[in-house]
């Protein structure tokens, strides 16, 4: 999709702040009139494609780059992807092959569990789409309990063959994966379950940017849910209400974030902190999910708490890798908008160290990178370097 001028006018200053060079040295370089170039940066024009390919070249980069963004990261996962989405074509009409015991299965199940939320992408997408054919060909041949039981585990296996394309970039298939595990959280007909595959389903509100029916789709699945008369009840319950308090917050609808997680807080309170239908809900990640909230909102007296608060608080090493990566994230984009950028790049560098692969394919962190590189105007090595080896420019 061709970018906004704005977009276009962010990349192409992040461009000029790489290459150390004022707007009148592009210029001189570029043969492009310095006013041209300060209504291309600041997101009032959209260049000739002339214009753009004089612009690219005194860069040092091409017209697609600028227009689009930075390529993709090169990764084995890419190389996954195809065989997934053999594999899902034919969900409904699998071919006959072996099914282990069940119990065999969800062994495999939980450890594609844990490779998701320990962000090992690479050897969750080798593994996906022989457990996903199998559990496809296990609900085809099961009745009642024992297809009910077929169906959690597909359900499970595809959220997280579904972390994978939606990580990097399949958005199309992620919505495909994300509507799979609907189908399956039906079948098996558990309301804990069902509430998980919509807390999943905001992925694809999230990737489109429709908030506000993402945000009305989490509130009717929590208004769904039967009374929380077990941890797992609760847990399920909690999770829907830390996304809506973030979606919330994205949406700058202050006092409804506020009061999801006060809803949220109520609930986790109730449960151990651990992992339920895949999904880290407990104390620990009610809190991460405040700093998230602090950084959607936007607002500076929540952010200079959240960020004094970090000072004092760190998630547990206990905590899945990728919910304790997001956390320093976040942490990062609350540093960025209050101009800290080498606060920042410490804050990346933790959560790099924790799940590089998580950090590397996180589209906020490109983001907040490229903010970094011109705010410190291309000079600071570590803010290039991470940049760099996020593809952010």
């Amino acid at each position: 999709m061709p970018a906004s001028s704005t977009v276009l006018g962010l990349r192409l200053e992040t461009a000029r702040a790489v290459a150390h060079l004022s707007r009148r040295q592009l210029a001189e370089a570029s043969g492009v009139s310095e006013s041209m170039i300060q209504k291309v940066g600041d997101g009032r024009r959209i260049p000739s494609d002339q214009v753009l390919e004089a612009l690219a070249t005194a860069l040092g980069t091409t017209p697609e780059e600028l227009m689009d963004g930075p390529a993709r990261t090169d990764s084995r996962v890419h190389q996954t992807i195809p065989e997934l989405q053999r594999t899902i074509a034919v969900y409904d009409l699998p071919e006959d092959g072996p099914v282990r015991p069940l119990a065999q299965i969800a062994a495999d199940v939980d450890a594609a569990v844990e490779d998701r939320v320990q962000s090992q992408y690479v050897r969750l997408g080798e593994r996906a789409p022989a457990l996903l054919g199998e559990l496809f060909r296990a609900v085809d041949q099961a009745r009642g309990r024992e297809r009910e039981e077929a169906a959690r585990l597909l359900a499970l296996a595809v959220r997280s063959a579904d972390a994978v394309a939606y990580k990097y970039g399949y958005r199309d298939l992620s919505a495909r994966l994300v509507e799979l595990m609907r189908w399956a959280a039906s079948m098996a007909g558990d309301p804990a379950l069902t509430a998980t595959a919509a807390y999943v389903r905001m992925e694809t509100y999230f990737a489109a940017r429709q908030l506000a029916p993402g945000l009305r789709s989490l509130r009717a699945a929590a208004d769904r849910m039967p009374a929380p008369t077990t941890e797992r009840l609760a847990a399920a319950a909690a999770a829907l209400h830390m996304r809506a308090a973030v979606a919330a917050g994205r949406m700058r609808l202050a006092d409804d974030a506020r009061a999801h997680l006060r809803e949220a807080a109520a609930l986790a309170g109730r449960v151990r902190e651990r992992l339920y239908d895949g999904t880290a809900v407990g104390p620990d990640s009610l809190e991460i999910h405040r700093l998230s909230v602090a950084v959607e909102l936007g607002q500076e007296d929540d952010l200079q708490e959240a960020v004094a608060a970090a000072s004092r608080w760190a998630p547990p090493r206990t905590l899945p890798a990728e919910r304790r990566s997001h956390y320093y994230i976040d942490l990062a984009r609350a540093q960025v908008h209050l101009g800290r950028p080498q606060h920042a790049a410490e804050s990346l560098l933790v959560a790099r160290q924790i799940a590089p692969l998580h950090v590397r394919e996180h589209g906020q962190v490109r983001t907040e990178l490229a903010t970094m590189v011109r705010l410190t105007r291309g000079r600071d090595e570590r803010v290039l370097a991470l940049a760099r080896w996020a593809r952010a420019v």
